[in-house]
């Protein structure tokens, strides 16, 4: 089993990745770790250090597969952000998405982020949301 876990960096992101990686854990499944950005910088850089971290506290490298990627964007509109996730599973083949459905910004207020929104509503694996 693939699992893909997007992040933005937002502590509900973040609690996501907790979930996909015991979900990884959990059913031997290899776990890819994507965040889309419009340019890579700092900001980046120390979330790809939070992610890093997560995953060596978790364990997880022991127990399967993962990959962590950083994905240019064109825009960075969660709209768009949904149709990318939605162009690397079917790129990737993955198995199931899991990730958070409130965004980054004013969008994240909203009962459920419009790039989760798009993912579920045009995604043809399971996809997993979390708070």
């Amino acid at each position: 089993m693939k699992i893909l876990a997007p992040v933005d960096g937002s502590e509900c992101s973040m609690r996501a990745l907790d979930f996909a990686i015991e979900f990884a854990r959990r059913y031997d499944a290899d776990l890819s770790v994507v965040h889309f950005t419009d340019v890579r910088g700092e900001d980046t850089d120390r979330l790809q250090t939070r992610i890093d971290e997560k995953l060596a506290d978790s364990g997880v490298e022991s127990d399967t597969s993962v990959s962590v990627d950083v994905h240019l964007a064109s825009l960075k509109v969660s709209d768009r952000i949904g149709k990318d996730i939605i162009a690397v599973v079917e790129d990737d083949d993955y198995d199931h998405v899991v990730m958070g459905h409130h965004g980054t910004g004013r969008i994240g207020a909203f009962l459920l982020g419009s790039a989760a929104k798009t993912v579920l509503e045009s995604c043809d694996i399971p996809v997993t949301t979390v708070p």
